[in-house]
């Protein structure tokens, strides 16, 4: 069976780094586009980015350009999303997503943005 699951989350000082990791299997990880969602308190859930099968191609949610980068790793079965320059609106929980016939989501893991 599909799981994914997501790393990385924490306390971070607005400006600071972090990098989320989820590992996939159950599934060929190297056949299929990956995405990171997030969700705020009280939102709705959103796109932050996508990546291609081979990584070749990426896309942002316009609020994430240039501050967050989507990468994988497919013989490890991970994808990561490099979080930079963070601000207190990208307080959130992060899921790792796969679309395949229907929406497999990871736990999630909360990334907190405060001084």
């Amino acid at each position: 069976q599909v799981q994914l699951v997501e790393s990385g989350g924490g306390l971070v000082q607005p400006g600071g780094s972090l990098r989320l990791s989820c590992v996939a299997s159950g599934f060929t990880f190297s056949t299929h586009a990956m995405s990171w969602y997030r969700q705020a308190p009280g939102k709705d859930r959103e796109l932050v980015a996508t990546i291609t099968s081979a990584g070749g191609s990426t896309n942002y949610a316009d609020s994430m350009q240039g501050r967050f980068t989507i990468s994988r790793d497919n013989a490890k079965n991970t994808v990561y999303l490099q979080m930079n320059n963070l601000k207190p609106e990208d307080t959130a929980v992060y899921y790792c997503n796969l679309k395949r016939y229907i929406n497999y989501w990871g736990q999630g893991t909360q990334v907190t943005v405060s001084s």
